[in-house]
């Protein structure tokens, strides 16, 4: 190419903007989606569910472009030395598109919220008195990597009546603008506003800072991603913040725990999927347990690197030994972290030490142990004998999801429908006065 040639643009790339329309972009796209969802909240249960049926069809449809988009997003990503399990989930595999679209379904398929009446009493006066579910009405999405999260979260925001601004990551802009396009135009064909689905097409990260300044029009924001994005959106946002932070995830070997259950669950609870956030990442075992010989050496097969404390190495002698820092890693990769502990009370401290409130298991042949452990610890979601891959959206039945809140205002744990939708009173008189 000669020296007065343009060089040639990648086809997923954004020219970048000068600040000022930057600015003006994002803050017609807040002002565009406020005025939809006044519209979303008013669109029947069918209105809803043709637009999520017809956007699996169009994706469908568009697939072969979609994923030679993501294609591109991950050479490029590969090619400025994006760590491996960030590629892991930027990659749109069989999986995760089969899991994309069933989700499109599934949400058509569950019960819609909106209009609900629940918790209805009538007071001494004859007023009946009730609350019915409401969207909360614009949500900012920011995250990173996931570009099916582009797809789960305009389902779910629109099924709860809602409208959507949706900021990825900058190393899947092609996917994501792809898939946006398709959820618009299935839009554009079923009668719901196209505003009410509204991608923000930049990577410039001014971008975000003026979403989050945009109060007038945006009632909620969910981050999803590292702890870098999620500290920056809570600091400097001034819109309300519900954190979908990291997965330090626990396993507790109690002293009853069979091996053979053990050695499943840690295997599931970590192998499954590693590069997400319901994945295991430190697991704790009660001196007396005999699991833990077992359970090392199928992690080992599994080729998983354990990080143990003098205890573990002494009986793991593959083990390498822990640095402090490995307690409240979210390693996303083939690592553990293993520690040995007196009693139950020692692995709830250590849980409340290092944990991030997302998800922890006791496996136990207790019933006792059990009910204490699923009293005591408090993270968004506990388990006894079972994997910590069930802390997902889809495998408790709530179709797909925006993604696993570590906030304990408003909503906990996976969020699906109601997560998104808000309370409202609602009054039913005779001609009751106040006197």
């Amino acid at each position: 190419m000669s020296s007065q040639q343009s060089p040639r643009r990648e086809p997923d790339a954004d020219p970048r903007l000068p600040p000022d329309e930057l600015e003006r972009l994002v803050v017609e796209l807040a002002q565009r989606a406020q005025i939809a969802s006044q519209r979303m909240a008013e669109l029947s249960t069918r209105d809803k569910n043709a637009w999520l049926l017809r956007s699996a069809e169009r994706l469908e449809s568009a697939r072969p472009q979609i994923l030679a988009a993501n294609a591109r997003d991950v050479e490029r990503a590969r090619g400025g030395g994006v760590a491996a399990p960030l590629l892991g989930r930027l990659a749109i595999s069989e999986s995760k598109w089969s899991d994309m679209i069933a989700g499109l379904r599934d949400v058509a398929a569950l019960p819609d919220p909106i209009g609900r009446v629940e918790s209805s009493s009538r007071r001494p006066n004859g007023l009946e008195v009730g609350r019915m579910r409401i969207p909360l009405g614009v949500i900012g999405i920011i995250y990173e990597s996931r570009p099916n999260v582009t797809v789960d979260a305009a389902a779910l925001c629109v099924k709860a009546g809602n409208a959507v601004i949706l900021r990825g990551g900058s190393e899947a802009i092609g996917a994501n603008r792809a898939l946006a396009a398709e959820l618009r135009a299935a839009a554009a064909e079923t009668g719901i506003p196209e505003d009410a689905i509204a991608l923000i097409p930049q990577t410039d990260r001014a971008a975000i800072d003026t979403l989050l300044r945009q109060d007038r029009y945006v009632d909620l924001i969910i981050p999803r991603g590292g702890p870098a994005l999620i500290r920056k959106v809570t600091e400097e946002s001034r819109i309300p913040v519900i954190k979908h932070d990291a997965g330090v995830c626990h396993v507790f070997l109690d002293a009853s725990a069979e091996p053979e259950m053990a050695t499943q669950i840690v295997v599931d609870s970590k192998i499954s999927q590693m590069a997400v956030c319901n994945g295991l990442e430190t697991l704790l075992v009660h001196r007396d347990s005999v699991a833990l010989p077992q359970v090392a050496k199928a992690l080992l097969e599994h080729g998983v690197e354990l990080r143990g404390c003098a205890r573990t190495c002494e009986i793991v002698g593959e083990a390498r030994a822990v640095a402090e820092s490995d307690w409240g890693a979210e390693y996303l990769a083939p690592i553990l972290a293993v520690r040995i502990v007196d009693d139950m009370d020692a692995a709830i401290d250590h849980i409340r030490r290092y944990g991030s409130d997302h998800t922890e298991v006791i496996v136990t042949r207790d019933y006792h142990n059990s009910q204490e452990f699923l009293r005591r610890v408090n993270s968004s979601t506990v388990g006894v004998n079972c994997s910590t891959a069930f802390a997902d959206g889809y495998r408790l039945g709530l179709g797909a999801e925006i993604g696993i809140s570590t906030s304990r205002i408003h909503h906990y744990g996976p969020m699906g429908l109601e997560g998104l939708t808000t309370l409202k009173f609602v009054l039913r008189g005779d001609g009751q006065l106040r006197e």
